[in-house]
């Protein structure tokens, strides 16, 4: 049997590997799109384009190293996630 693919935010592309990872909808269920740091009560937490997003999410690149073969600068991890966030649900066009 195959083991499931992992789900990314669609906003933020964190990984979401567990119940408590998801975000809420407003009538309290979960919200299988987003994580619970980006989207809580049906609602975003940060109101900001797709660059102030990455520039958020760049401060986590110590954490991300964590699973890479080779470390990333955080402007390379800032690169990598302007080829990746445009494919989100959050940010397509």
């Amino acid at each position: 049997m195959e083991t499931p693919q992992p789900k990314f935010c669609q906003s933020c592309g964190m990984p979401l590997m567990k119940d408590e990872d998801f975000g809420t909808n407003a009538d309290g269920s979960v919200n299988p799109d987003y994580c619970r740091y980006c989207y809580q009560n049906g609602k975003f937490l940060q109101d900001c384009t797709m660059e102030e997003m990455i520039e958020h999410c760049s401060q986590f690149v110590d954490e991300v190293n964590k699973q890479m073969p080779k470390p990333l600068t955080r402007e390379e991890y800032k690169e990598m996630m302007r080829g990746y966030f445009p494919q989100l649900k959050r940010w397509r066009e």
